[in-house]
């Protein structure tokens, strides 16, 4: 299934978070908290101005992210989690 967001939207898919601390503790699933990074899967054509001209996004798909905690909302497409959220919930790129 494809989906194409619309606007200033992103598809983001988070990534993995690890399961075992520096010191070699094991994390259970239950004490994890979900992870704030992810994937750029596809983005939106971007905001229309007071003008009516498209204000292109700054991130693009492909891009490793930081989001805020409770940002986006929870998509399931072909059995896989995703997060659609608006290009403001994105707090930076990882480079």
């Amino acid at each position: 299934m494809k989906i194409r967001p619309l606007n200033d939207r992103l598809l983001v898919k988070r990534l993995a978070e690890e399961a075992k601390t520096a010191g070699g503790i094991i994390i259970p699933d239950s004490a994890k908290e979900k992870p704030a990074e992810g994937k750029v899967i596809s983005v939106g054509p971007g905001k229309t101005n007071d003008k009516g001209e498209r204000v292109a996004l700054q991130v693009k798909a492909g891009d490793r992210v930081l989001f805020s905690k409770y940002g986006g909302t929870d998509v399931k497409l072909d059995g896989e989690d995703y997060l659609i959220m608006r290009e403001d919930d994105i707090l930076g790129i990882i480079e």
